[in-house]
């Protein structure tokens, strides 16, 4: 749910030495969902004359106390922000600091409870539709694996995803029917101290640079603590949604960039069809990944506006192809549902709204949503401005 396109679009200013951010004088400017200052005015970057060792001061300041090496996670936050250019900023550090206490309480790889568990119930399902038999799937971990212990031992004594990277990488290349049974099985989706997904991994690296030498595989990256917090700091802050308010920021973070203008988007569109549209924030319909052919309950209601938007179907479908990048919001189809939606209203409607999503996961034990994540994301982004007061 990352998008190609800004990541893109961020590689070619950073080659011409720009940022995403907008630039004067008097040093770079915070996105509106940035600022924190109850009048409204601008609030901006920390002076650019501070040297490193000072603004690494001032990250080691905004980190909880609790917090185990809090020099070497301000290290790896000014790494990937300078590498980003992202401005060096109370807010931004906040912001990303915010969803790495939330993710993982600082640590770097995180435990997960009950990991054997979810790892044993997913072999099961998986063995059981390639017509594997049970008893040939119990033998199979009796095997002894690299590190000695059995395959069945290692699963038990699971602890944390890294050690879960480790174990897959190993039963893919040792046991029989591995690569068959494992191919593409990762029942945890996200790693590291941020939670990021493997996949906008590898796609981040291919629109910018990544700042450390890859030793082993990207996937060990993310499962590190500098990578982690290169990668998540790269989805929360390496593109400007246009908010008024950072809790949507954070909502983008669980749900994928620009989910939460995408659902104003269907609430504008539902409001002026009648229909009941899911405010998920999700345009199309998915399949692996990729937008498939089938239309989206979207599409199907901008279709049968067609007339009123002077739009065929294929110019539809093009614009809502738009839905993970900034262009959207710029697009014929965005432009003209929100113009009739606030006609037939008579007043503006807002282009942001929270996404309507429960949050489901081999690791989550109850029900949460994005909701719920966003408000306790901006909880302790709040109290870590509170640690920045003085700068």
């Amino acid at each position: 749910m990352r998008p190609i396109v800004v990541g893109l679009f961020g590689a070619v200013l950073a080659l011409a030495g720009c940022s995403l951010f907008e630039q004067d004088n008097e040093g770079p400017q915070l996105p509106p969902d940035m600022t924190s200052r109850a009048d409204g005015k601008t609030t901006r970057a920390w002076p650019q004359t501070l040297d490193e060792g000072e603004v690494r001061r001032r990250i080691g300041r905004l980190i909880p106390n609790y917090a185990r090496d809090r020099d070497g996670w301000a290290g790896d936050l000014y790494t990937a922000f300078a590498s980003l250019q992202v401005p060096h900023a109370t807010q931004t550090y906040c912001a990303a600091i915010a969803i790495i206490e939330q993710e993982s309480s600082f640590q770097a790889d995180p435990t997960v409870p009950g990991l054997g568990n979810i790892v044993r119930r997913e072999l099961e399902e998986r063995a059981e539709r390639y017509a594997i038999p049970s008893l040939v799937l119990r033998a199979a971990l009796q095997k002894s694996s690299p590190d000695g212990r059995s395959y069945d031992e290692r699963i038990a004594a699971l602890k944390t995803e890294t050690q879960l990277n480790a174990l897959f990488g190993d039963m893919a290349g040792e046991l029989p029917f591995g690569r068959r049974l494992l191919a593409g099985l990762n029942p945890v989706k996200t790693g590291g101290p941020m939670q990021v997904s493997i996949a906008f991994a590898e796609k981040q690296v291919k629109e910018r640079k990544y700042p450390y030498p890859i030793e082993r595989t990207l996937r060990d990256e993310v499962f590190s603590r500098r990578g982690g917090v290169y990668f998540g700091s790269a989805i929360l802050l390496d593109y400007v949604p246009g908010y008024d308010r950072i809790l949507y920021r954070f909502a983008d973070f669980n749900a994928g960039r620009f989910s939460s203008r995408n659902a104003a988007f269907q609430a504008a569109l539902a409001h002026l069809t009648g229909q009941a549209l899911d405010l998920d924030g999700d345009l199309l319909r998915y399949v692996d990944g990729e937008p498939g052919p089938q239309a989206s309950s979207v599409e199907n209601a901008a279709i049968g506006l067609s007339r009123e938007l002077d739009m065929s179907r294929p110019q539809i479908r093009r614009d809502l192809l738009l839905e993970k990048t900034a262009a959207f919001a710029r697009s014929p189809l965005y432009e003209r549902v929100f113009a009739l939606a606030e006609a037939r209203a008579g007043k503006s409607l807002p282009r942001q709204a929270m996404p309507r999503i429960a949050l489901k996961s081999p690791k989550i034990q109850r029900k949460l949503t994005t909701e719920w994540f966003a408000g306790r994301v901006e909880g302790r982004y709040r109290n870590c401005l509170g640690r920045g007061r003085g700068f």
